[in-house]
């Protein structure tokens, strides 16, 4: 602002040039000035509070204005960290080379020196919990070997995810005038990763790191201070204000929620804080999930047990998706135990309702679930029971494919691993489709 000041200051009245011309001189000079400063963003604030499940907007305020996103660039970052790990292009234990660029990054970093290496796990846990640049460039350049070519990765994933109104041009964050996102599209990359990462983003939850003995707190403060926050990013440059993407758990069910422009982080905090205590309290009185329906051909048809009976009644009241059942499948124990791969489809508060929903879901993909089993866990939450739809027997990858597939129909669902002792033990009836 004190460059569009000095700017106006600059404009001196003509002898003999009417005020009129004189204001439109000076009103000129200003929207040019903030033209150059602002490119296409808008500093503003913005929000929005989405159930994770279902995708239901609970509260949304300049939720497709575009702003600067500032760190919270470093989800996308991660998120195509975490796919080339599943891909197996990088592992967590690799070595990673820190080039003249990336040591030169500025604040916040970890200080990384040209020619050092660091653990691809340890450039993760800095960028979850310092927001380290540095940190995110050694990603970026060993993902893509330049950052602008990574930043144009960055960006066409954001458009596959329908990220319509977002733009990367770098991996970290820092100010670019062509860099841009919103509060909608960053609600969208939040739940992608945790739909499409579950593993990987646990990780969000990391309350500390040390790095060259020197221990790093993470910046999200709602892990600490908001009850059931696993996550996830924070971020800050003078033109964005104080961002926060933050997910929490409550009574089974998740809310995703993002503040762009908060004045200070404790500000911010505080408001994000109230959104979502409103927004639990809505989830508390309505039911909110995407039941999907069987298709007209194909016909679920069940190998052993009676099938349920059909209903006309209203849809079940639904409950949360939930993760408390996923597990890390990077342990070598002996005594750990035997995981399956599979598909949840839905959390409802009724058995059959769960059952219903699973089995409508295998006629979406019947090339991919024909042989799945269905699988209904329930949990207790605050206020009753819980129970999971899901279907297991499927590998990784076919479990990543028949979630890629049921999404690609319009069906919420969540790559899942359980107990294969418990499922058995639990296994409602084997899917079969004619």
């Amino acid at each position: 602002m004190r460059r569009i000041l000095k700017i106006g200051r600059l404009i001196r009245p003509i002898p003999g040039v009417s005020a009129r011309l004189g204001a439109v001189a000076l009103a000129v000079a200003f929207s040019l000035a903030v033209l150059a400063l602002g490119g296409t963003a808008q500093a503003r604030y913005a929000a929005i509070v989405v159930d994770f499940e279902s995708g239901q907007v609970l509260h949304e305020s300049n939720a497709d204005t575009r702003n600067y996103p500032a760190s919270l660039t470093k989800m996308m970052t991660l998120y195509l960290a975490f796919e080339a790990l599943r891909k197996g292009q990088i592992k967590l234990d690799q070595m990673l080379e820190v080039s003249p660029r990336a040591a030169g990054m500025p604040s916040s970093k970890l200080g990384l020196r040209k020619g050092e290496k660091i653990s691809v796990k340890d450039a993760i846990l800095a960028m979850v919990t310092k927001s380290a640049n540095d940190a995110a460039v050694v990603m970026a350049e060993t993902l893509a070997e330049k950052e602008y070519i990574f930043a144009r990765h960055m960006t066409a994933k954001a458009r596959e995810l329908g990220m319509s109104k977002t733009t990367f041009r770098n991996a970290s964050g820092l100010p670019n005038r062509g860099q841009f996102s919103t509060a909608r599209d960053m609600a969208t990359l939040a739940r992608a990763l945790i739909r499409d990462h579950p593993g990987y983003y646990e990780l969000f939850s990391t309350p500390r790191f040390t790095y060259r003995g020197q221990s790093y707190s993470n910046h999200n403060r709602l892990l600490r201070q908001y009850q059931g926050t696993d996550g996830i990013k924070t971020g800050y440059i003078r033109a964005s204000g104080f961002n926060l993407v933050a997910s929490a758990v409550r009574d089974g069910r998740r809310l995703v929620a993002v503040v762009f422009g908060g004045k200070t982080p404790r500000a911010r905090d505080r408001h994000i804080s109230g959104l979502m205590d409103t927004a639990f309290a809505q989830l508390a009185n309505t039911g909110i999930a995407k039941i999907p329906a069987p298709p007209a051909s194909k016909p679920v048809q069940v190998a052993a047990g009676p099938a349920p009976a059909p209903t006309d009644a209203a849809a079940p009241e639904p409950a949360d998706i939930g993760e408390g059942d996923i597990a890390d499948a990077g342990g070598t124990d002996d005594d750990a135990p035997v995981l399956a791969w599979g598909v949840q489809v839905g959390a409802f508060y009724q058995a059959d309702s769960a059952e219903r929903a699973a089995l409508a879901a295998a006629t979406r993909a019947p090339e991919l679930l024909a042989d799945a089993r269905v699988l209904v866990t329930d949990v207790q939450g605050q206020k009753r029971r819980i129970f999971r739809a899901r279907l297991i027997g499927l590998s990784e990858s076919g479990a990543r494919d028949a979630c890629d597939r049921l999404k690609a129909a319009k069906v919420d669902c969540l790559v899942v691993q359980v107990d294969e002792t418990t499922a058995l033990h639990n296994m409602r009836r084997r899917v079969a489709i004619n």
